[in-house]
């Protein structure tokens, strides 16, 4: 497939969203860190990290801990170079699975260079302790589960 570039169309955005998506599901923290510029700046919660030995490093400490991690990725908006994404990704704190489950919910923004490459990722995320009867990402399925009620 060829690699998708700027200038983002709506088409092209969700692909790249799609794209990444598939590749962060695959927990592979040398294969996801090509997908960004070797000068890539990241900020993931109250982390900072540049670079791809960098990426690969907090990855690789972020799925010692998140256990049966899924991900689910969705186009908010986008622009010339730039794309922002809802994301919803589920995990749990013990590596047999029978620790608490967790389901983060964040936004990111993220800009790219004419390569298609990503220069900058910017996250901001939330986790919440779920009960394993309220997971949505289950058997492998990334699609997310119905909004909740609101509290009023």
């Amino acid at each position: 497939m060829p690699p998708i570039i700027p200038p983002f169309t709506l088409s092209s955005a969700v692909k790249k969203v799609l794209t990444a998506q598939n590749l962060w599901n695959t927990k592979n923290p040398t294969k996801i860190a090509q997908a960004y510029t070797p000068d890539s700046i990241w900020r993931n919660r109250d982390t900072f990290v540049r670079g791809r030995p960098a990426i690969e490093k907090f990855l690789e400490q972020k799925w010692a801990k998140e256990h049966g991690y899924v991900l689910r990725k969705e186009l908010f908006a986008h622009t010339d170079n730039r794309i922002a994404v809802q994301f919803w990704y589920e995990w749990n704190d013990r590596k047999d699975l029978t620790g608490q489950w967790f389901r983060a919910h964040g936004l990111e923004h993220w800009t790219f260079d004419a390569a298609g490459l990503m220069q900058e990722r910017r996250s901001s995320i939330n986790d919440l302790p779920i009960d394993d009867k309220d997971r949505w990402f289950v058997d492998g399925k990334t699609e997310r589960g119905p909004d909740p009620e609101p509290l009023v």
